[in-house]
């Protein structure tokens, strides 16, 4: 809105589309899952949402916000249901972070830019679709549920941010994520948001638990830590789930900056936040090829990759790789399911 306010100074006058002439209107019940920053947890939410409708009998089809770079009018309509979708659609690494762990679930997931063809396509398998959203932008379709995630480790990002705030004041149900990482006061900072700006959602608080599948390699090691690129980058983030694993397994982290190349090298100018983890950046074939010489250079003795996309299917590294997976506690489970019956959407 900074650029918005040069506009008006300037005398001319443009609209913002509100939510009621944006937002397509289904035949199936739609959950909407939306976050007010990128990287608080949406898609991991979505995720434990689908669950809890699989094992009552739901048939689920996600719809994810747009990602695709290149030849739209080619990439009107995309559905990812094998790994081999992937490499059809050209997938870049940010659009794989979030396609290969529905794909995993065996869970079919529809993207592209045309959502009226989407949707359309989306209501012919599903008996329910979960609006996987993306950043913080609202969603594309007229939910019968509108959950949107605040990450607990940003308080005050929930009203500061456009649109997420948008998203923060439509909310059916707000989950404050990662509140096993986080201060006192800065949930109490967010409860107050709640409060005074929609009271009438249902809150859940919900820890963000992370899992290591070899943590033997890690302890006492030197460590290059590769996090999930979006949260790192605009998402304003310095550190991930990878530098919480490496905490917690007596890790030791090297400079990823040091070993940076070409592409890679530009990221840690332009996000000056940014220290020693690696953001998985892989917007185009010659990114990816820069991030793998970056991994590769790097002078450690393991890589521990945090982003959401298993990267050793489309790198070729050089060194043992340990990947860290991170999903919702168990208690804010429960409390979505309660939250689906409440909403008779299960």
């Amino acid at each position: 809105m900074e650029k918005a306010s040069l506009v008006l100074a300037s005398g001319a006058n443009f609209a913002l589309l509100g939510t009621k002439d944006t937002m397509i209107k289904s035949k199936k019940p739609i959950i909407s899952v939306t976050a007010v920053r990128t990287g608080c947890g949406k898609s991991e939410t979505s995720r434990k949402v689908a669950e809890i409708l699989q094992k009552f009998g739901k048939k689920v089809v996600a719809i994810r916000h747009p990602m695709p770079y290149g030849n739209l009018m080619k990439q009107r309509f995309q559905r990812f249901a094998f790994f081999k979708d992937l490499k059809k659609y050209k997938a870049t690494i940010e659009e794989r972070e979030e396609y290969e762990p529905w794909i995993k679930k065996g869970i079919d997931v529809y993207a592209g830019v045309d959502y009226k063809i989407i949707i359309k396509k989306a209501e012919k398998e599903a008996s329910t679709i979960i609006f996987d959203g993306g950043n913080n932008d609202w969603g594309f379709f007229k939910p019968d549920l509108n959950i949107v995630v605040v990450d607990a480790l940003r308080p005050n990002h929930e009203i500061t941010y456009y649109p997420g705030f948008v998203n923060f004041l439509m909310a059916d149900v707000i989950l404050i994520n990662k509140v096993n990482s986080a201060k006192k006061s800065d949930l109490n900072v967010i409860e107050k948001n709640i409060k005074r700006y929609n009271p009438k959602a249902i809150v859940v608080k919900a820890e963000s638990i992370i899992k290591v599948d070899k943590p033997e390699l890690i302890k006492n090691k030197k460590v290059l830590v590769i996090e999930d690129g979006p949260t790192l980058t605009h998402g304003g983030l310095s550190y991930g789930a990878g530098f919480v694993a490496l905490k917690k397994y007596k890790g030791k982290i090297i400079d990823a900056r040091k070993y940076a190349v070409g592409s890679i090298k530009e990221v840690y100018k332009w996000y000056k936040h940014l220290k020693e983890e690696l953001p998985a950046m892989g917007y185009s074939k010659k990114q990816m090829k820069e991030l793998e010489m970056t991994i590769n250079k790097a002078q450690c003795d393991v890589v521990l990759d945090a982003s959401p996309s298993d990267l050793s299917r489309i790198l070729k590294v050089n060194k043992p790789l340990v990947n860290v997976t991170y999903g919702l506690g168990e208690k804010s489970i429960n409390a979505l399911e309660k939250v689906l019956k409440k909403f008779k959407l299960i």
